[in-house]
């Protein structure tokens, strides 16, 4: 199942906010590696503010499987990461 998904490129890395709980979800390798490139503009700022933010307003951020539905993790997760110009 995890090699089905490695080799599928069906991973994200989330940002959760420390405050309550909502985030930012980001297309990415198993390792973590974030295409800048394929990400629209309004997505690629949203991805580096949360990567500068990490230790104030977020967590650091973890790689998780991406759900079939297309959602990274919950419905509560902002998808504008995932949107591509």
């Amino acid at each position: 199942m995890v090699q089905d998904l490695i080799s599928a490129g069906v991973f994200v890395l989330r940002f959760e906010c420390l405050a309550h709980g909502m985030g930012y979800a980001f297309p990415c390798d198993p390792s973590g590696q974030v295409d800048l490139n394929r990400l629209g503009e309004a997505a690629r700022n949203n991805y580096l503010y949360a990567r500068a933010m990490v230790g104030r307003e977020f967590a650091p951020p973890a790689v998780q499987p991406q759900r079939p539905s297309g959602l990274a993790a919950d419905d509560l997760f902002h998808r504008g990461a995932l949107a591509s110009a």
